[in-house]
């Protein structure tokens, strides 16, 4: 085998093991979210081959740099969830105590259709057979608060945010 097809066939060999590499090693691009901190890897790769001495230069280095992504932190979240059924709550009204500054989700899911108003907050959403209710929200103010279907005038939730 001659000697340049040795080296040409070891650098296309290293360009494709760094290609490889990178591939296997790249963030999934599937997150839809915001891209939190950026850090750079960098990965190097050099040719050498052990061949007859020759004047030609050595073979490049090659280097690349892949770019991974950490994933943002996740909200942490209180989540109160009620089940409506027959336009009543499934066990009575639900109980929720929550700290004072915690964000908080509503989950109302209900078999009738109806908006879920929250008091106090005076946040209001709708809420359908197969479609549930979100409320998000900072319990930034302490109380004690009802939560209601609306238009049926039924309570389902009492949640209380304590300082």
């Amino acid at each position: 085998m001659h000697p340049r097809f040795r080296r040409f066939a070891l650098v296309v060999a290293t360009v494709g093991l760094v290609l490889s590499l990178f591939v296997a090693l790249r963030p999934d691009d599937d997150d839809d979210e915001a891209a939190g901190p950026t850090t750079t890897a960098a990965t190097t790769a050099t040719a050498t081959t052990t061949t007859e001495p020759t004047a030609e230069p050595p073979p490049a280095t090659t280097t690349v740099s892949p770019a991974t992504t950490a994933p943002p932190p996740e909200p942490a979240f209180d989540t109160v969830r009620i089940t409506v059924v027959g336009g009543r709550p499934r066990g009575g009204v639900q109980r929720a105590t929550i700290e004072q500054g915690r964000d908080v989700v509503l989950v109302v899911r209900a078999d009738v259709s109806d908006h879920v108003h929250l008091h106090g907050y005076d946040l209001m959403a709708d809420v359908a057979p197969g479609t549930p209710a979100r409320l998000r929200f900072t319990a930034d103010v302490p109380g004690r608060f009802e939560v209601e279907l609306e238009d049926l005038g039924v309570p389902i939730a009492d949640l209380q945010v304590r300082p």
